[in-house]
Order: C-alpha cells, then sequence, then structure tokens
C-alpha cells in the first residue's frame, strides 16, 4: 500500500510522486519494490500513465492524512493476504530487500509489525510492514478512540501495535530517505548517481 497523497507544501504543491529521481517517477521506484505484491494498492493520484498496474483509492475526507490514507487502501485488501507494507510513495531508494528485512524480522520477533529506525532513532512509519489483521485492528481502534482518522498523526499507530524496531546498516542511501524538499530530491539526484 503506497501512499501518494499529500499537498508537498514544502516543494510548492508539486505532485511529488511523480517527479523522477535517475529517470524514474518515485512512485514507479516504490512500487518495484513491492513488484511481487498482489494487490498493490496507491491512496492518491496515479498518473495515466504508470507503467504497473495498480489499485487506486482516496481517503475520506480528502486531505485527512495518512492515517486515513492508509485505512482508505487497506480496504482494498483482502483479508487473506497475511502481510501489508505501509510505505510513502517518495522513497526513491526503497528496494524489495529492504521489505524483505522489516517482514523477516517481524516474523522472527514475533510482533504486529517493522519499522526502519533511522540514525537519529526517529521511527520511519510509513516505511514499514505489518501484519493486515493487526494494522486492520489498529486502524479501527483509533478510529473509534477517535471518533475518526481525519488528521490523526501516523505516529498514533505505534501506540496500537507492537512494533520491532528494525536497522539498516547497509552501505549507501537508506530505504527510508524520502524526498520532502527540492534540497532532498536534488540529493536523491546525487545519490542515484
Amino acid at each position: 500500500m503506497v501512499l501518494a497523497g499529500g499537498a508537498a507544501r514544502r516543494m510548492g504543491g508539486a505532485d511529488k510522486p511523480t517527479l523522477p529521481v535517475a529517470g524514474q517517477s518515485m512512485l514507479t521506484r516504490v512500487l518495484a519494490a513491492v513488484h511481487d505484491a498482489d494487490p498493490r494498492v496507491v491512496v492518491g493520484r496515479v498518473p495515466a500513465d504508470l507503467p504497473v498496474a495498480v489499485h487506486v483509492t482516496r481517503e475520506e475526507p480528502p486531505g485527512g492524512g495518512p492515517v486515513a490514507a492508509a485505512a482508505a487502501g487497506l480496504a482494498l485488501v483482502p483479508d487473506s493476504v497475511t502481510y501489508t507494507a505501509l510505505l510513502a510513495a517518495d522513497l526513491p531508494f526503497l528496494t524489495g530487500e529492504a521489505i524483505d528485512v522489516l517482514r523477516l524480522t517481524m516474523e522472527s520477533a514475533p510482533m504486529e509489525g517493522a519499522v526502519y529506525r533511522d540514525a537519529e532513532g526517529h521511527l520511519q512509519v510509513l516505511c514499514g510492514v505489518w501484519r493486515t489483521k493487526a494494522l486492520r485492528a489498529a486502524l479501527d481502534r483509533l478510529a473509534e478512540e477517535r471518533g475518526g482518522l481525519d488528521g490523526a498523526p501516523v505516529r498514533s499507530l505505534l501506540e496500537k501495535v507492537r512494533v520491532v524496531e528494525v536497522s539498516w546498516r547497509r552501505p549507501g542511501p537508506p530505504p527510508w530517505f524520502d524526498c520532502d524538499t527540492d534540497d532532498d530530491l536534488r540529493t536523491a539526484e546525487e545519490w542515484a548517481r
């Protein structure tokens, strides 16, 4: 499940997921990292020329934030799906290997989710893998407590599930590196070279 909404205020309202890094849109790069996922769900706008098939939905209300978007996307994921990756659409260095590390770590823990922890100790909630049933239950509990998911902080999900924190110790850019600013996009281009 790839969250491709958001206003991209720090980038002048650009359609961030469609911005290229090394000649390929960030959304396409993220979808390539989960090429074997079924279904692949994108919450937000999808360009007509997207080179892969995806299911598309929007959060309610529009602009309701990543937690509302996660709930909208999860509605398209069958109960029979054991694991769900919850990913931002602006992760140009995400790889299938990075997703596998999260899934395998969660399975061996055993926990309900696995997310990366960056060098500063921040958890990268939108670069994680979750047990689908646990994520669905957490979203339901959060919606009940708050009276809805509109504007719910993404970190509030962490209060509802047992999550293992994963460090990435491989060379190169971390898989959770996201492009929130024009400077981030320039850095991504430099790293991609």
